[in-house]
């Protein structure tokens, strides 16, 4: 069992739990902001390189590599075969979790730094405009919802028990 984080000197990083030791390390091209997520076997995580890395969870080598325009400091989110993040080059992007390739992207049009998250059929996102997006997980953009709210919640620390 391992757990897993990235860092400012460009890696993802695997440690065994129970000793302490490094299991590998995985070179990004930039800064390794993101938390990464596991799901099936993958580690998934963003990098201020603009790119979203699928990296295999026990050899370290990378599985698949998604290109943006922008930095990913989102951490990304899977449900199903679909990993979901959000990027600086203000998209948001749907990604297939087995082959790296786009499914959809939505242009939020302004950098998107909070992580995904997915409730059923709807991918919440946050952007700097000060908004919140649900957008469908099928990426029909005729069910978006640009919810104002957010914009008041701006610089507000809370939680919901």
């Amino acid at each position: 069992m391992a757990i897993y984080f990235g860092s400012a000197d460009y890696h993802l990083y695997a440690v065994d739990v129970r000793t302490g030791a490094q299991r590998w390390q995985f070179s990004a091209r930039g800064e390794v902001n993101s938390s990464p997520v596991v799901a099936g076997g993958v580690v998934y995580v963003g990098s201020d390189d603009g790119n979203l890395y699928a990296v295999d969870c026990d050899t370290g080598k990378p599985r698949w590599t998604f290109a943006t325009r922008g930095g990913v400091g989102s951490s990304p989110a899977v449900s199903g075969q679909v990993v979901y993040v959000g990027s600086d080059d203000g998209h948001v992007y749907a990604v297939d979790a087995l082959t790296g390739r786009q499914r959809w992207k939505f242009t939020v049009g302004n950098i998107v730094y909070s992580s995904p998250a997915v409730l059923g059929d709807t991918v919440y996102v946050g952007s700097k405009n000060g908004s919140l997006y649900a957008l469908r997980t099928d990426g029909f953009a005729d069910y978006v919802r640009q919810l104002e709210a957010a914009a008041q919640l701006a610089g507000k620390e809370f939680a919901q028990v």
